[in-house]
């Protein structure tokens, strides 16, 4: 068993031009005066950013204001009124922080919500309106990711993360300033020393996260090993292979291990590398700094403004290197969106129209799913549906019936020939009007986690109570609905699982009931019923067939043998067709063979 790992991290994008054009498409789902909202939030984000830069200078002041100085020497006797004043200062410069950081949040949190909603409809749109084609290449997790990890990306970084950006370098060039304009000869020492260690540290603190991406990664497969074989635990006890599974975990645990002291290594020689250098050159301006000090040329407060400006920009200078890491992220969560919303919808626009009341044609078609195009599941098809009556497939398991109903969906167009409604190729008329005259009640039911009622009134949004409970007992799923406590108000649970396989069909039939469609497709719509309930719902389905065209897909005879023409498939073609007096009249047919060998269909075509 391969391991397997899930590519659920968003990518790193360098940013270039492409990526900044997709990236700017994001102000389009701003409007107008979101647009001035956000400028205004920028704007008191930097008032901020200006009042934090001011926070060593009023400390610088406030410790002159303690010592007096006196010949060049220092006392300490403090000034009291001076200190008071800075300490109004401090007030002001606290109060002016606090409210603009509020503004600048909520402006910020308003402004990037309305987008984000506007994005989600949009990409969700987009999803729902793509061929199934799309559905096949793209797993449910990764569509999922889209939505959750994406767009949380995105919100954290219009929110946050650019927020924090653009603060990191307003302060980092403020303080560069301040900092030359309080000491030049300091400042050329600190040019020289702090940046230089910051910059190491963050390639040195890269190097650290490449090794814990690698750790986490080989944790995930022992984990991916831990999924597979308790998921697999009869395969694993039937193939009696419990000391090779253990033996597998137990050197994946050992390479672990390895890799994982590897990685203390080089955390403990980050560490050191931190105290030794880092804090060494900080140490070391404090020691030049304190000789200006002594010898008069810098009061000690204009030395703890330095000291903490330098603070300021050194921490700024690493902040911004996440803060950037994070804005690659979003540039790659911003494409993956934009890629799918930008996607070909399946959706036509044609305004023709037509109502299902012709012959359904199926003339020449040839057809391979995308994933196995080398495969034809159908070869020259030449088939049709009459209006108004009933038409049955048979063959066996793989032969194409269901494909059939997927074609005549136009969830897939065929390689080569076509399918006509009348004599008007049907992928010429408007999509959404023509499958709204259209109903399918698959062999397996998917159901929505509402309630039962909500689940039959998916049929017909528009339906109302009384014709919802109609639909319901045409279908013979009334009794066992008013039997749960909650009648129609009960939860289905995720994709039905609180009901039996026969009352999801059966809710699936109301469903189809209260379409009351133009075509009717049933795929073995009756599988799952005992004979008592199957009888019922085959008397309601005969009731619903009546005058309307309606594609049968089933094995057993009794579902089948009453349909006004039956086409027997075999390996992706038509291998013969009639009604059922017809198809046993002829000697050695397929169709003859299985009812005279009282065999189900799909063991027929399977032996």
């Amino acid at each position: 068993m391969a391991s397997r790992r899930t590519d659920r991290e968003i990518p790193k994008l360098k940013l270039n031009r492409e990526n900044l054009k997709k990236s700017v498409r994001l102000f389009r789902y701003m409007s107008k005066s979101n647009r001035w909202l956000f400028a205004l939030g920028t704007l008191f984000l930097a008032i901020s950013a200006g009042a934090s830069i001011l926070f060593p200078k009023l400390l610088g002041n406030m410790m002159d204001g303690v010592f007096v100085y006196q010949n060049g020497g220092v006392s300490t006797a403090p000034s009291t009124e001076r200190i008071q004043e800075i300490a109004r200062y401090f007030i002001i410069l606290f109060a002016v922080q606090a409210i603009f950081s509020f503004l600048r949040i909520s402006l910020y949190v308003r402004v990037t919500e309305d987008m984000t909603k506007g994005l989600r409809t949009d990409l969700f749109k987009s999803v729902v309106s793509q061929n199934m084609h799309f559905f096949g290449e793209n797993r449910t997790g990764e569509i999922l990711s889209r939505f959750s990890a994406d767009i949380a990306q995105i919100q954290d970084t219009f929110t946050t993360n650019l927020a924090f950006f653009i603060r990191q370098i307003l302060i980092m060039f403020a303080g560069i300033i301040l900092i030359f304009t309080s000491s030049p000869e300091l400042a050329l020492y600190m040019v020289s020393t702090i940046p230089v260690v910051v910059v190491i540290a963050l390639f040195f603190g890269k190097f650290i996260r490449k090794i814990s991406k690698e750790v986490q990664d080989i944790t995930a497969q022992n984990n991916v090993i831990v999924e597979e074989t308790t998921s697999g635990i009869i395969n694993v006890k039937a193939f009696t292979n419990e000391t090779f599974e253990t033996d597998r975990y137990t050197e994946n645990a050992e390479f672990l291990k390895q890799e994982s002291i590897k990685r203390g290594y080089w955390r403990g020689a980050f560490s050191s590398f931190i105290i030794i250098c880092l804090f060494g050159a900080i140490v070391w301006l404090i020691y030049l700094g304190l000789g200006m000090v002594q010898a008069g040329t810098m009061p000690i407060g204009e030395l703890f403004n330095f000291m903490l400006l330098t603070a300021f920009v050194g921490t700024s200078m690493g902040g911004m290197a996440e803060q950037f890491v994070q804005i690659q992220k979003t540039l790659g969560a911003i494409e993956r969106v934009i890629d799918i919303i930008d996607a070909p919808k399946e959706s036509n626009q044609s305004e023709e129209t037509s109502v299902i009341n012709k012959p359904l044609v199926f003339k020449d078609v040839v057809f391979s799913y995308p994933s196995r195009s080398e495969s034809p599941v159908l070869n020259k098809i030449n088939m049709q549906l009459l209006s108004g009556k009933t038409t049955a497939l048979v063959g066996a398991s793989g032969s194409g019936k269901s494909t059939l109903t997927a074609l005549l969906y136009q969830f897939y167009q065929p390689q080569s020939g076509e399918i006509l409604l009348g004599d008007q190729p049907i992928q010429t008329l408007n999509l959404h009007e023509y499958r709204s005259q259209m109903a399918l009640v698959p062999q397996e039911v998917t159901l929505f986690g509402g309630s039962i009622f909500e689940n039959i009134r998916y049929g017909k949004p528009t339906a109302s109570d009384h014709d919802i409970r109609e639909a319901a007992k045409d279908a013979f799923a009334l009794d066992f609905i008013e039997a749960f406590p909650d009648g129609f108000d009960t939860l289905v649970g995720d994709r039905g699982m609180k009901l039996s396989g026969g009352q999801k069909q059966r809710i699936a039939i109301a469903r189809a009931i209260l379409r009351d469609p133009k075509l009717l497709i049933l795929d073995e719509a009756t599988s799952a019923l005992d004979s008592e309930s199957e009888f019922y719902v085959q008397q309601a389905l005969n009731k619903l067939m009546q005058n309307r065209t309606s594609l049968v897909i089933a094995h057993r005879l009794s579902t089948i043998k009453n349909a006004d023409q039956i086409w027997v498939m075999q390996r992706g073609q038509i291998a013969e067709h009639g009604t059922h007096t017809e198809l046993v009249a002829k000697a050695d047919g397929l169709y003859k063979q299985m009812v005279e060998r009282q065999l189900d269909p799909s063991d027929f075509f399977n032996s």
